[in-house]
């Protein structure tokens, strides 16, 4: 067996104060880690910031390494622990901006950083997408990263399965609006991989969105193994054993069984 821990936290982060949600962040580190060993911990979208920033992205878009990546790897670091959280990422040119997530190792190295491909409605006014999908590959197994609307589009997930993930984690900002979908996907797309994910979504309100929580872990036979209630902040953990992954791939052979050959017109763009 492979058994770890996993977390999501579901957090309502505060609109444009990122020292605040930092310190917000760091305190539910610290929590879960002394109520129990915890491998890794995983935040909703834009956690640092909250998520309807209009002119505000550029002023708090930060670079990785950066303040925000520098502060939450010594909680990383103090409690052992990968940590997977939502920012808004900037480049060299401070212009080019991205809605992103970090992974942080358990010494508190950056393990690397991943943009969001698929960017609803006003995203497209903020944010650059991004265009590939890395597989980290961290003490804990084999681990991929997906952002909110990412999840609607099954060619994303199973990207990173191809590539070899074994937990996808995905931060999310969904709104509450699309709960029937939100959790459609989440189950389909773990049972249609035979991939574990751990989707973490956050809460609260903002003056144009309410968001819906109800962050789960799903396991690769669709089945839940943890579920947290639409609308309220906290955090739930749960063990998974990454092993399961390949033995459901053995006996469903859904991986196994594609024909690339018969799928062309998924490369088209329309």
């Amino acid at each position: 067996m492979r058994e770890i821990s996993v977390a999501l936290v579901q957090m309502a982060p505060v609109l444009g104060e990122a020292e605040q949600n930092l310190g917000r962040m760091t305190d539910y580190v610290e929590r879960i880690c002394l109520e129990q060993p915890t491998d890794l911990i995983v935040f909703p979208e834009l956690a640092t910031t909250g998520y309807e920033l209009g002119p505000r992205c550029t002023e708090l878009a930060e670079r990785v390494p950066g303040h925000a990546v520098n502060y939450l790897a010594k909680a990383a670091s103090e409690f052992k622990v990968h940590i997977a959280f939502g920012l808004v990422i900037k480049e060299r040119v401070e212009s080019i901006i991205y809605n992103g997530v970090v992974v942080l190792g358990p010494e508190g190295e950056l393990v690397g950083d991943y943009r969001k491909v698929h960017l609803p409605g006003e995203e497209r006014l903020a944010f650059r997408p991004g265009f590939r999908f890395p597989v980290f590959d961290l003490t804990i197994g084999r681990v991929g990263v997906l952002i909110g609307w990412d999840l609607a589009f099954p060619e994303a997930m199973r990207s990173l399965v191809l590539d070899g993930a074994e937990l996808v984690c995905v931060s999310a900002a969904w709104e509450g609006t699309h709960a029937d979908a939100w959790r459609a996907y989440c189950i389909s797309r773990a049972c249609e991989n035979a991939v574990f994910v751990a989707a973490a979504n956050r809460v609260g309100d903002e003056p144009s969105y309410r968001f819906l929580g109800e962050s789960m872990i799903v396991g690769p036979r669709g089945e839940l193994f943890t579920a947290m209630d639409p609308k309220v902040e906290g955090y739930a953990v749960a063990k998974i054993d990454l092993d399961q992954v390949r033995v459901v791939r053995e006996e469903l052979q859904i991986i196994q069984c594609r024909q690339p050959q018969a799928y062309r017109n998924l490369v088209r763009k329309y």
